[in-house]
């Protein structure tokens, strides 16, 4: 079994959707003065590698405290477009995955802007889904999706389509994933647990793959 950690580093210098603060790290007890350690943080719910739940853009959607618990690990797979410079994933590059789809309860976009972290062109011309890629995903059996970038909307929008779209289905989103090259089998197992507040929104995850080595899970 191989597990490979696919969460960016939370710090105060971590890129974050343009408009939010940062993340605030506070030494609330030292051993100097109080024998322990202890931090008070303070942060946005989607802050880093993180998932949204769909009320986070629905007015009567389901929070992530809502949800089973099955809802958060499942069997993946990685849709690769990171070696084709295109800024829409439409249908006809999804269709070519429409088979390995079907098998899988979790597809992670995978689009190498995780390599610019840290930098302004993480914030720039990812790929994302067109409206209508994300209404053909919703056919699928899907638990949710992920992308390795900072949102699955183009930077731009103002609407949030394609999360709408995708949470009218209940299907959640992961953004900011990483290390999507360590993973080398086609199936895999994602986990990409919540912490487990009232009525959220969303939530910072530690996200991990578990591979089979010796073959791709069933």
């Amino acid at each position: 079994m191989k597990i490979t950690d696919l969460t960016h580093l939370i710090d105060t210098n971590m890129p974050v959707f343009p408009g939010t603060e940062p993340p605030i790290f506070k030494k609330a007890n030292t051993f100097d003065k109080d024998g322990f350690r202890e931090a008070k943080i303070t942060m946005y719910s989607h802050t880093g590698t993180h998932i949204d739940a769909p009320a986070h853009m629905l007015s009567h959607g389901s929070y992530l405290d809502n949800l089973n618990i099955e809802h958060f690990i499942g069997k993946a797979t990685i849709l690769d477009f990171s070696v084709e410079e295109i800024v829409l994933i439409d249908i006809d590059r999804l269709k070519h995955y429409e088979e390995i789809i079907k098998n899988v309860e979790f597809i992670i976009i995978k689009t190498g802007w995780s390599e610019y972290w840290g930098s302004k062109k993480y914030y720039e011309a990812f790929p994302s889904l067109t409206e209508q890629s994300a209404k053909w995903l919703t056919k699928f059996n899907l638990k949710g999706i992920g992308i390795d970038a900072i949102s699955i909307d183009d930077i731009k929008s103002t609407t949030f389509a394609i999360h709408k779209i995708l949470m009218q289905k209940d299907i959640i989103i992961i953004e900011n994933l990483t290390n999507l090259d360590s993973i080398s089998n086609q199936y895999f197992i994602l986990s990409i647990m919540p912490l487990k507040n009232k009525d959220a929104d969303g939530s910072p995850i530690r996200a991990i793959s578990i591979e089979n080595i010796s073959g791709d899970f069933d």
